[in-house]
């Protein structure tokens, strides 16, 4: 099969450092080409891949000191994909709605994987005139607030089953790895980790927009004995880091997607003590995988049952449902019955509400 895939440009294909969409188009552009397909890659100049890669920009735009629209790349990036749409069966969308308008008048077979959160207000209106667009969850949590769009089905991300070894344990340290913002709870984690007296090293990244919340409400708090802020690091760097700590620490305060770390930690058997809002329910096995817990106090608790957690269990759990192998053979799945059924209807399907007006953010 001919198989675009069409990467935002924000990082590499896979990232230097942090990056979670771009990672997994990584995964699944290769596991498609170790299949036999032909797979054409558009993302970042910076990029590598064994795919043939079109570059929409030289380098990943969150590197570039000289970039100030980012916007106006991802549109050129578009203009490339359907300059080339015939030599496509099938086009791959990574960038969100950004293609919806030619999309629609061109009549692609496409499908489009939503990577972020969809309790937004303003995407009502937006999926409201694209309703037939085809689209795929990364969980079954992420669809709620829009149940009525044109879902193909869900695709939980996947990795490569040697991305990171086995750490038999027990570790001495909690981790946690990610972003720093308000809804990935890094301020729990701090609280958490100083009540149950066990160091806590933080590997994370620190957005522009989240900059201002890094310095009044998090930097304080780094000031203290248990705490070790190691900063942004690279998928290399990861696997010693999770494989090395006791668990992982997820306390997020938001509808997660999906949470890529969770099942990263997973493959190194690292067991994660995590928040059940979002994606967790779907990720996590309670008691396999670690401890879903609904708040600090039984967070403490859970820590208090790490040893319960048997590591090898953990990593096979991981390798049943969250590999790079399962996640293409899904896609195919859908790509196969896309294909076959040709250009997908635009026509707004049954249960599409008739009305603009924004509804009130989720809060859960």
């Amino acid at each position: 099969m001919r198989i675009a895939q069409v990467a935002p440009l924000y990082e590499s294909v896979p990232p230097k450092l942090y990056g979670g969409t771009e990672r997994v188009v990584s995964w699944l552009t290769e596991e498609l080409v170790r299949l036999g397909h032909e797979v054409t890659l558009f993302a970042s100049g910076d990029s590598l891949t064994s795919a043939k890669l079109i570059p929409a920009f030289p380098e990943a735009l969150r590197l570039c000191k000289e970039c100030v629209d980012q916007l106006a790349h991802h549109v050129v990036m578009v203009e490339q994909v359907f300059r080339q749409q015939r030599d496509f069966d099938l086009i791959h969308f990574h960038i969100d709605y950004l293609h919806f308008p030619v999309s629609r008048r061109e009549q692609v077979i496409g499908l489009t994987t939503l990577h972020g959160r969809l309790d937004i207000p303003d995407l009502v209106p937006l999926h409201r005139n694209f309703p037939g667009m085809p689209v795929v969850s990364i969980s079954d949590a992420q669809r709620k607030p829009l149940p009525w769009l044109n879902w193909q089905g869900t695709v939980p991300h996947g990795l490569p089953a040697d991305q990171f070894k086995f750490h038999p344990g027990p570790g001495q340290y909690l981790a946690f790895l990610g972003r720093i913002s308000p809804e990935k709870g890094l301020d729990r984690a701090i609280e958490i980790a100083k009540r149950v007296n066990i160091p806590l090293k933080i590997a994370a990244k620190v957005d522009r927009a989240d900059t201002e919340y890094f310095e009044s409400r998090i930097k304080p708090l780094l000031d203290h004995p248990l705490i070790e802020y190691i900063g942004e690091i690279g998928q290399y760097e990861k696997n010693d880091f999770l494989g090395n700590a006791a668990a992982l620490l997820f306390p997020i305060q938001w509808p997660e997607p999906f949470g890529l770390v969770m099942i990263e930690s997973m493959a190194c058997g690292t067991p994660v003590i995590a928040y059940p809002l979002g994606s967790v329910g779907e990720v996590m096995k309670d008691g396999v995988t670690g401890f879903v817990v609904p708040d600090e106090d039984r967070a403490v608790k859970a820590v208090g049952r790490i040893p319960e957690i048997d590591r090898k269990k953990c990593r096979r759990y991981f390798e049943k449902h969250f590999t790079s192998a399962r996640m293409a053979q899904d896609y195919l799945n859908i790509y196969q019955r896309l294909v076959q059924q040709g250009p997908a209807s635009i026509n707004i399907p049954d249960g599409v509400p008739s009305w603009t007006k924004l509804a009130p953010t989720s809060t859960t």
